[in-house]
């Protein structure tokens, strides 16, 4: 089952936990508050498999593609993930399926704080469209993940600041609702 806890506020390597001390874990009904969707799947079943399927169709994810990211087979390696860590929000949801490997999606919460979720392989999430989030690998460096989209791919990201997005006001709006 996936794990996601508070952040600590250290400047240190990203691929490391950085929990808060005290910890303080965050369960999936405070993820789903903020939007968050979250699904463990048979990742080695994902070329067939019916349950993914169902979601696809359910969700309307029509466009997918595999993406490995580790330094022997991501080109531009280093500047990806140094983009991928500013932290940014998407005019679409972002869909993200892990097929191996592990990772961190970062996201933002209610008050501004950062909640860490760690991925790793069977894991499914769905990000909002307008949140503020950011990826990092964890220490092993490698993740393979699908992308999957509603209709055809849309890879903008938007960094912060970004509030004038009419995705990040109806975001914004949600969360209201949702407090």
């Amino acid at each position: 089952m996936v794990q996601a806890w508070y952040m600590d506020e250290s400047p240190e390597d990203p691929r490391r936990p950085h929990r808060t001390e005290p910890a303080r874990p965050v369960g999936l009904e405070q993820l789903r508050r903020l939007g968050v969707l979250y699904w463990k799947l048979d990742a080695d079943k994902h070329e067939n498999d019916p349950e993914l399927e169902a979601i696809r169709r359910d969700r309307g994810y029509s466009w997918m593609d595999i993406v490995t990211i580790c330094k022997d087979q991501l080109p531009g390696y280093e500047d990806k993930i140094k983009m991928f860590y500013e932290e940014h929000l998407h005019l679409d949801e972002e869909i993200r399926y892990i097929l191996d490997g592990s990772g961190y999606f970062d996201v933002r919460d209610q008050e501004d704080k950062w909640i860490r979720i760690s991925m790793e392989k069977g894991d499914m999430i769905t990000l909002p469209a307008g949140i503020y989030h950011r990826f990092t690998l964890d220490e092993k460096n490698y993740v393979k993940a699908m992308r999957l989209f509603v209709g055809e791919p849309v890879w903008t990201a938007h960094n912060r600041p970004a509030d004038h997005f009419e995705a990040r006001e109806r975001y914004v709006k949600f969360l209201a609702q949702t407090a």
